[in-house]
């Protein structure tokens, strides 16, 4: 999710804030505001009283599905199936859709994002619900990925993990199992042969970087610099990529 840590809502106009919707949620609040209105409209998502995200930055969001579709045109094949944690704005799902992918499986745990998103409350969830290849689930994305439900793939071409903003700064504690050695080896486990796992972060994390490597000796991280405030900010997003052999793909590497 695009946040500074700061606490401090990006948009620096001076629109007034206007509460779209807001309603309780699995871990608290849950509101959707708006700055302005028409295509230049600015949207924010706060999660129990802490900014999540907004639109007025969402380079790094999109960034997170371009690498993983650049993957798969470099090595000449379809993305397939994607897995999406995080629905968040709607802004990497929609990126997906932009490309040839087949199905993009978006988890998320609060229902409420979800009902949203299908209310077409702003335009871009509006975007990701009208295409058909776009599968909602409401769910813990630790739960999900652990026990996959019925009908859904069980190895996927790329897992996209934007479910906070990194190891760093958790909006919901039960996610720090995500960036564990438990929990990216779930990941992995579920990728299929060549398929990437990307994960986006608020900046570079070695200890995710070095849990990674023991997966993908060539994992690597992507920076995203963007101007926010008057300030420069470097978002980071984690790559590794399974072998397109599951033999020797670093499972059990101690």
């Amino acid at each position: 999710m695009d946040a500074t840590g700061s606490g401090i809502i990006g948009d620096p106009s001076t629109d007034p804030v206007v509460t779209v919707a807001r309603a309780i949620g699995s871990n608290g609040e849950v509101a959707l505001r708006r700055r302005g209105d028409g295509p230049n409209a600015v949207w924010e998502l706060i999660i129990n009283g802490t900014f999540a995200m907004d639109s007025s930055e969402t380079v790094s969001e999109r960034m997170l599905a371009r690498v993983a579709l650049s993957h798969h045109a470099r090595a000449g094949r379809s993305p397939g199936a994607v897995l999406v944690c995080g629905l968040g704005l709607g802004y990497t799902a929609l990126g997906l859709l932009r490309g040839p992918v087949d199905q993009v499986h978006v988890v998320e745990r609060e229902q409420v994002l979800i009902d949203w998103a299908r209310a077409g409350l702003t335009p871009t969830l509006a975007s990701v619900v009208g295409d058909q290849r776009t599968r909602l689930h409401v769910a813990d994305a630790a739960t999900f990925l652990s026990a996959l439900p019925a009908g859904v793939p069980a190895a996927w071409q790329a897992i996209l993990l934007d479910v906070d903003n990194g190891p760093d700064f958790l909006l919901h504690e039960s996610n720090a199992w995500l960036y564990e050695r438990g929990g990216l080896a779930t990941c992995w486990s579920r990728l299929a042969p060549g398929g990437i796992l990307a994960i986006w972060c608020q900046g570079r994390s070695a200890e995710l970087h070095a849990e990674l490597v023991r997966l993908d000796p060539d994992a690597a991280v992507v920076e995203v610099p963007i101007l926010r405030e008057g300030h420069s900010i470097d978002y980071a997003i984690h790559l590794a990529r399974r072998p397109e052999s599951r033999a020797g793909s670093g499972e059990g590497r101690s």
